[in-house]
């Protein structure tokens, strides 16, 4: 009952600002819930699925009590979600957070190549990695390789000092950086060393076959499609790949991005999958979701004006066409 009601009862405050019309009362290890019907009723399925969760050792919290509440409108079982643990790194579990992000790592379960599409904070990469080292862990695979564009956000850094691995090294850091809270930072670089794991640029897969390894490339949004079409091409026997990337954040100079024009290539392909991810599996701050709705929002009408104004300058252009030619001049019908 304490690991349900939380610290100070918060997870129980929680609780009844997701059900207004209900009131919880807790006397030892009882909870009655009074009030509107079909809220208790509901209220009383999440209670069942929280109680199951802290049952098999989960630690919640409010935002696992908030994202619980939507599940359950969505006839989806919060213990099914939630409980799905993918590592145990020190302590702390590793699991799919969000509908969505269960979806995504049932399709890395389930297919040879899988596209996670969606904004910032959703834990495409996060996630595809942790099922890396899952792979590497099961021996499912001999080697996990890390990928990424080296291309900056907005920014010309210009050219960097060191060593090659000097020079790449801060377009993969936040690679580095999930390794390191995912396995033992001392045996990270001893894998790194044998080439168990293996950081590389995108520039250097030509010409590779990937062979019985789990591939991630990250940041897809910035490969161009050539690069998009070189990479998927190294799939060897026994591997598998995720593609993670996020199309509003895409920084290439000029052209299309490689990930925008796969989606539609590939869409029907067997054995592909795309999961797209939205501001609902948002699992950093609250306002992360808000601030990318709010982009979401301004981006659709900013293209919904230009759209407006495209058709308003074709019309102008038959209008100046028809003027100048009379053959295009509507006929007047005779009287």
């Amino acid at each position: 009952m304490v690991r349900l009601l939380g610290p100070q009862d918060r997870l129980l405050t929680t609780l009844e600002k997701q059900y207004p019309g209900v009131q919880v009362h807790v006397r030892g290890n009882e909870i009655s819930l009074v009030g509107d019907a079909e809220q208790v009723a509901s209220a009383r399925t999440l209670v069942e699925e929280l109680l199951a969760l802290v049952r098999n050792g989960h630690d919640l919290s409010a935002t696992e009590v908030s994202r619980g509440r939507q599940m359950v409108d969505s006839g989806l079982s919060p213990a099914a979600v939630l409980g799905e643990a993918i590592l145990q790194v020190r302590g702390k579990t590793i699991r799919p957070m969000t509908p969505g992000q269960a979806e995504y790592v049932h399709a890395i379960d389930q297919n040879t190549i899988v596209f996670g599409i969606g904004p910032a904070g959703t834990g495409k990469t996060y996630l595809a990695m942790a099922k890396a080292v899952q792979a590497l862990q099961r021996k499912e695979v001999d080697r996990i390789i890390l990928s990424r564009p080296a291309i900056e956000a907005g920014e010309r850094l210009g050219y960097l000092p060191g060593t090659l691995t000097d020079k790449i090294d801060p377009y993969l850091r936040p690679l580095y950086d999930a390794l390191n809270e995912m396995m033992d930072p001392e045996l990270v670089p001893k894998l790194l060393a044998a080439g168990t794991i293996e950081v590389a640029p995108l520039a250097y897969m030509r010409g590779r076959t990937l062979n019985s390894s789990f591939v991630v490339l990250d940041e897809a949004q910035n490969t161009t499609p050539e690069q998009m079409k070189m990479f998927l091409t190294r799939l060897g026997f026994g591997s598998r790949m995720v593609i993670t990337g996020d199309v509003t954040q895409i920084d290439l100079p000029a052209g299309s991005s490689g990930l925008r024009l796969v989606s539609r290539v590939l869409n029907n392909v067997d054995d592909i999958h795309f999961s797209t991810l939205t501001s609902d599996d948002v699992v950093r701050h609250s306002l992360v979701g808000r601030i990318i709705d709010a982009y979401t929002e301004y981006d659709q009408k900013q293209q919904a004006k230009h759209y407006e104004r495209e058709q308003a300058r074709e019309f102008a252009n038959r209008a100046e066409r028809r003027a100048a030619d009379p053959a295009l001049r509507p006929r007047r019908p005779r009287q």
